[in-house]
């Protein structure tokens, strides 16, 4: 059977267009893109934690009430879970992530919380929530440092607790067990911008894991994405937000948050 030029042109078309698709789907972003596995932070033990805040501290949670927080999607009242001194991520329906009332630019930061006890699952999804340190606007992924169960668990070093997420892994994991308090110390060098909208400078990170140094002044990339590569987008001051997961496992809980502003 003799194929005339035709069909011949025809085919190598449809072959042409088969392997420029297959090259789009290839070339498309992946969250795997910007994982990193090793090397794994070498494991140490924390200090004592429960520290109390500065006398020139804003005190965002003392245990009493949200009046501080307000719904990161419609800025409603946060309606977490206040009880015995704790802040609680709510499970119910719609409720999501909350944010402080409070723009900031730089900062130092205190925030205790706990995984719980009784938590289940693996990886990304055991105890999984985030400390965004500039909560930038509706769409925007804002700066996150991870809050994860990373005392026994396997996942993406640039995606376990006190990683700034998927750009700088933790120099050690000072972990405690799931159920012990836990407290992150933070301080944040927001980014600046001129007037055009290009950075001016970039942002940084020291951050202080249960006492013990896990960032020492990293360079941010731009914002922590969960796909594709980071890049800065202009802003001023931002709230500070505190991330509702979603994971089917038991809610994190929070306590003695205190914010030092640096400018």
């Amino acid at each position: 059977m003799s194929i005339r030029l035709p069909q011949l042109l025809a085919l190598a078309t449809l072959v042409s267009a088969a392997a420029l698709l297959v090259a789009q789907e290839s070339a498309k972003p992946k969250p795997e893109d910007t994982e990193v596995w090793t090397p794994v932070p070498k494991i140490v033990t924390p200090g004592p934690a429960d520290a109390a805040p500065p006398s020139d501290a804003i005190v965002l949670f003392d245990g009493k009430n949200q009046d501080e927080w307000v719904s990161a999607q419609d800025q409603t009242p946060a309606q977490w879970v206040v009880a015995n001194g704790i802040l609680t991520v709510s499970k119910a329906p719609g409720v999501g992530n909350i944010e402080t009332k409070r723009k900031f630019k730089d900062y130092q930061l205190h925030i205790e919380f706990r995984i719980p006890e009784n938590i289940a699952g693996s990886g990304q999804a055991r105890g999984n929530s985030g400390v965004f340190l500039a909560s930038t606007g509706p769409g925007d992924d804002g700066y996150e440092m991870q809050v994860l169960d990373s005392y026994n668990n396997t996942t993406y070093v640039n995606g376990q607790a006190a990683s700034i997420y998927k750009q700088s892994a933790p120099l050690v994991n000072p972990n405690r067990k799931p159920g012990e308090w836990q407290s992150y110390d933070i301080v944040w060098t927001a980014p600046t911008f001129n007037d055009d909208g290009s950075l001016k400078t970039p942002a940084y990170v020291t951050a202080f894991f249960n006492g013990v140094l896990v960032q020492n002044h990293f360079q941010l990339w731009g914002q922590t994405l969960y796909v594709g590569k980071p890049f800065y987008k202009k802003y001023d001051r931002a709230p500070i937000k505190l991330q509702a997961h979603g994971d089917k496992s038991e809610p994190l809980s929070f306590r003695n948050i205190w914010v030092r502003e640096l400018n």
